[in-house]
């Protein structure tokens, strides 16, 4: 992709001479698939009629909603369709994955069909507890293994702070970093229980916290994320793991599958679901997003003096963040909002974790930092260090080892794309974005000649061979088209094949369960989603061949 046509400093400048009128220009769009009928839809497919596909759309601009509606007919159309099917089976989709991870756990805990008529003829069943140690998710349950991929070598090179060009260049510190990562995206899937058990039980690694944040798109608490280092003091690595997209969970689907987007001046647009799990605005009240989001605004940055350094009030931005709400989009009693306003900006992602984030900077002078996530996961590990940009948190970004996504969605147009390279490719890639075959996730939102979202940085591209490509967009960036359908469909055929002989190929860590097979079994009738399991993703990283990119080091 072509080299960012700015740079931070400009970026700071142009910002610096903006005046009040043109940052209060925001401009949006938001798909509403329950605004519009069936009648609506149909005549906005099949006559292409741009006055029914309004209906479904919201804007800042009613030159926006007329373009997009024409424009990128197809693409909200698949957004409407989808999630009005989504929609449809939520509820069905909410009490499958309730009994699922039930039994699921009801076998596991008693050891498998066999154990469990055992126990039940003893009256010993154990009856599985949620949220504790031992209840394990339905994304650990397709993948059972929880163990690093040569943890000592990472841990070894960490403890003795191996210099920034011998970690760059050797291939195994690449892969043992990427493992952590891969593993540690599949972890965040998990309660806080089983997350710190693992990391400090299994991996000797340092837990930090969990949190369990409010995402406005979903108007619930779903937005989890926790933060480890590599050891307690002196730390050399710290690593933040976004969850991705559950299974069973309609919400996180219909985050995927949104085409609404938030444009920032001068940035670029964003997607707005994910701005949402974030927690830097809500859709309901576009004027949250320009309040979180406008750093240069005089009302929101009274006393930000732009630094971005470890040792300012992270509080006391806060606080600065909630009034500016306050003024913007609530109204009636001062102290009751206020203090909603205080409690929901607290448990929102975006703003713990930065807090969290700049005190363990501060403890361990010589660590930096990794964002990771799978599927949804990914978007927001992403989405993370680019607010960062934007609030001009140099201190912070300056620390930034790496980003390592692993199926990830688009998460804004090109500008945005051209943007981020410029912070994220210098002096060396510090952005990574693993694709795995024909895995849908990463071609959503779809993207062509037409279309608005973009992907950036470097895709390392794995076949179902486990062959790597470094690209700069993976293969058949969109689903649609007849050769793409059933050259997937013949690939899902050769994976089901493959998952009854890898563990005798390859060894037994790669031996799969009865779930992931029928995951896989599944998946002749819906590929792309089968292929997003993190199998292949652990896999591709542990068999993938040598890499040739220079990786960002410490």
């Amino acid at each position: 992709m072509a080299a960012a046509t700015s740079t931070p400093t400009e970026f700071e400048e142009n910002s610096n001479d903006d005046d009040k009128s043109e940052m209060n220009i925001t401009n949006y769009l938001i798909v509403r698939p329950e605004k519009g009928g069936i009648l609506d839809l149909l005549r906005y497919l099949v006559w292409a009629d741009i006055g029914s596909g309004v209906k479904f759309l919201e804007s800042s601009d009613e030159g926006i909603m007329g373009g997009e509606a024409a424009d990128h007919r197809w693409i909200i159309l698949v957004s409407i369709i989808v999630r009005k099917i989504i929609s449809l089976f939520g509820k069905p989709m909410e009490y499958t994955g309730f009994v699922a991870d039930f039994f699921l756990n009801l076998l596991f805990q008693n050891g498998g069909i066999m154990g469990l008529v055992l126990n039940f003829l003893q009256g010993k069943v154990v009856t599985p507890q949620r949220d504790t140690e031992t209840f394990i998710s339905t994304i650990g349950h397709l993948d059972g293994r929880i163990d690093l991929y040569r943890d000592e070598n990472l841990l070894e090179q960490l403890d003795n702070s191996v210099s920034a060009e011998k970690i760059a260049t050797e291939e195994i510190g690449n892969r043992a970093l990427m493992d952590l990562c891969i593993m540690a995206s599949k972890l965040a899937y998990e309660n806080a229980k089983v997350v710190q058990s693992t990391v400090v039980q299994h991996w000797k690694m340092h837990f930090v916290d969990f949190y369990n944040c409010w995402n406005d798109f979903q108007k619930e608490m779903s937005t989890q994320v926790f933060i480890l280092c590599d050891k307690p003091k002196d730390a050399n690595l710290i690593l933040i793991s976004f969850r991705g997209t559950e299974p069973f969970d309609a919400d996180d689907w219909g985050t995927d599958f949104d085409y609404s987007w938030y444009e920032i001046p001068k940035l670029g647009r964003v997607h707005m679901g994910f701005l949402e799990a974030l927690g830097l605005g809500h859709r309901a009240d576009t004027a949250t997003f320009h309040n979180h989001l406008q750093m240069k605004s005089t009302s929101f940055n009274h006393g930000y003096d732009g630094s971005g350094s470890l040792s300012s009030n992270t509080d006391s931005d806060m606080e600065e963040n909630e009034r500016d709400q306050f003024s913007a989009s609530e109204e009636g009693t001062a102290v009751g909002h206020k203090k909603f306003l205080s409690e929901k900006v607290k448990k929102t992602a975006y703003y713990a974790v930065r807090k969290k984030l700049k005190s363990i900077l501060m403890e361990h002078k010589n660590a930096k930092f990794v964002v990771t996530g799978h599927s949804l996961g990914g978007a927001l590990a992403v989405l993370f260090p680019t607010v960062l940009v934007l609030h001009q948190q140099t201190d912070i970004m300056k620390r930034l080892l790496g980003v390592y996504t692993f199926g990830q969605p688009r998460i804004g147009n090109l500008q945005l794309a051209k943007f981020m390279e410029a912070h994220l490719e210098y002096p060396v890639p510090k952005y990574f974005r693993v694709v795995y075959s024909y895995d849908l996730v990463p071609r959503l939102p779809c993207d062509d000649k037409t279309f608005l979202y973009k992907h950036f940085g470097v895709c390392l591209y794995y076949n179902s061979l486990y062959i790597e490509q470094k690209l700069d967009e993976e293969p058949d960036p969109n689903f649609y088209g007849l050769r793409n359908v059933v050259s997937a469909h013949l690939n899902s055929v050769w994976e089901l094949i493959r998952s009854f002989v890898v563990g005798y190929t390859h060894g037994p860590m790669y031996k799969e369960s009865w779930f992931m097979i029928f995951a896989r079994i599944m998946g002749l009738a819906l590929p792309g989603i089968a292929a997003h399991c993190p199998t292949d993703y652990v896999n591709s990283v542990r068999l993938g061949k040598e890499r040739v990119v220079r990786m960002s080091s410490f």
